[in-house]
């Protein structure tokens, strides 16, 4: 009688969510994305295997174990050797990084992505209403947005907002923050920029928990731009139908997991913990009971009834029932999914039943570009309008998670087909490659020879 009445319940709501849609204005409460443009620096700042070594022999707090525990880190990165790296760090000043470094470290960004956005949206910086930047680990006075406001000399009235410590996932806040203001400024421009400052964040310490990230997170972010005007829907790539978010930090353990901290000897960086992996399924958990009945047809939301139900009386695991007994994809055609690392891309599928078509795009991102923080799901983007999947009416899944603990999901249709190369276009052709290994193994394998234990740190440097 239970299951009856769940079935009736959904079935209700999906009536009236359809009638609100269609008859109380939604369809005027729109956000549409114009264009976006992501970043692209040159090959000086790449970190190949060469390079990287080099970084890592400069930090002479670092012992035979941790070398070991680099190498075993990167080569199971999921990592290339063409990510890019911040100037700094590459001209060895990471252990005392400057301001200015990571103010140029920013403007390099901002400016290279807006130029282009500008230019190929024919839109004007005067234009703009509302911007968006989110920069999670540097707030500069003025604030970052304020310095993107000067260079192209906007208006007096714009709506600036300045995000910081929102992590990886700050992009889709951002965007539902400018989503938000629509429903106030009607026919609106909207700029958000993603981004974070790596620089003077680049950790020098021995800990393995925050040597972690200088070998995740690399240089990279992305410039988006939105209007809820009606009159640009035949110009814009995408619109947004739906979005959810989930903080999950009232969790000590999930709170702890992504914390930017000192070690005890001083040095400053950005701790992952193994308990990431736990709270961000936790968080996935929560986010899905709310986005799928947004997102699934009418006969899956009677099966998703059927599923929770189950779930809520065999405390069946939810990611569990929606991999074995969801038709996910009948409601969503495509997965972009936050190239965080290769544990939180193979995750993510196997919760979901995703196939390795769905998850390349991200695995190429990742090994391509790295983790690039909140600007890493335009990368994925691209990646798949770049190879022509993009097809008008389709529907793209966008899965973040970021600090906090958040989790961070959202929807778009796709309104024409897509086919720019974009950030891709100078190595689209060679995606994906026959092997995702890098050659750290094969260069520097002999550091696991425990017959070469006799071996002085200082042998190695030299």
């Amino acid at each position: 009688m239970e299951f009856f009445m769940a079935i009736y319940i959904v079935f209700l709501f999906y009536v009236l969510f359809q009638i609100c849609k269609r008859f109380l204005g939604q369809k005027n409460d729109c956000c549409y994305m114009l264009n976006y443009e992501c970043y692209m620096t040159t090959d000086d700042r790449k970190l190949d295997t060469e390079s990287s070594c080099r970084v890592v022999l400069r930090n002479k707090n670092l012992g035979l174990e941790e070398y070991k525990f680099l190498l075993q880190t990167m080569v199971s990165s999921g990592i290339g050797e063409e990510t890019y790296s911040p100037k700094n760090v590459i001209l060895g000043r990471e252990e005392n990084p400057r301001l200015i470094d990571s103010l140029e470290e920013m403007d390099d960004i901002f400016f290279y992505t807006l130029d282009n956005l500008f230019a190929k949206s024919g839109i004007s910086p005067q234009d703009i209403d509302i911007l968006v930047v989110n920069v999670s680990l540097l707030s500069s006075v003025p604030s970052l947005a304020a310095r993107i406001i000067n260079r192209y000399e906007m208006k007096s009235d714009i709506k600036a907002f300045n995000l910081s410590g929102m992590g990886c996932s700050a992009s889709l806040i951002a965007i539902d923050l400018v989503r938000q203001q629509f429903k106030i400024h009607k026919k609106a421009f909207a700029i958000v920029v993603s981004t974070e400052s790596l620089g003077a964040n680049w950790y020098c310490g021995k800990e393995k928990s925050m040597m972690l990230s200088n070998c995740l997170f690399r240089s990279g972010g992305c410039s988006m731009l939105f209007t809820n005007n009606p009159d640009f829907k035949s110009q814009a790539l995408f619109k947004l139908t739906s979005m959810v978010r989930t903080h999950f930090g009232s969790n000590d353990d999930a709170y702890q997991c992504c914390i930017q901290l000192e070690d005890d000897q001083g040095y400053r960086g950005f701790r992952l913990t193994k308990k990431l992996t736990k709270a961000a399924a936790q968080a996935f958990i929560i986010n899905l009971r709310v986005l799928l009945p947004k997102i699934l047809p009418l006969w899956e939301l009677i099966q998703y009834a059927f599923v929770f139900y189950r779930w809520s009386k065999e405390k069946t695991p939810i990611l569990e029932a929606v991999g074995a007994g969801l038709n996910l994809k009948s409601g969503v055609d495509h997965f972009c999914i936050h190239p965080g690392g290769r544990a939180v891309i193979d995750g993510v599928g196997k919760s979901l039943g995703l196939t390795e078509y769905d998850l390349e795009p991200a695995r190429m991102t990742l090994h391509r570009f790295g983790n690039t923080s909140a600007g890493g799901l335009w990368y994925v983007l691209g990646y798949m309008e770049a190879k022509k999947r993009l097809k008008k009416g389709d529907r793209v899944f966008m899965i973040s998670f970021g600090a906090g603990f958040k989790c961070n999901n959202c929807m778009w249709q796709v309104m024409r087909d897509l086919e720019d190369a974009n950030v891709w276009k100078d190595c689209i052709d060679n995606y994906p490659p026959q092997t995702l290994i890098n050659p750290f193994t094969e260069k520097y394998g002999w550091i696991n020879d425990e017959r070469l234990s006799f071996l002085r740190i200082e042998d190695i440097r030299s």
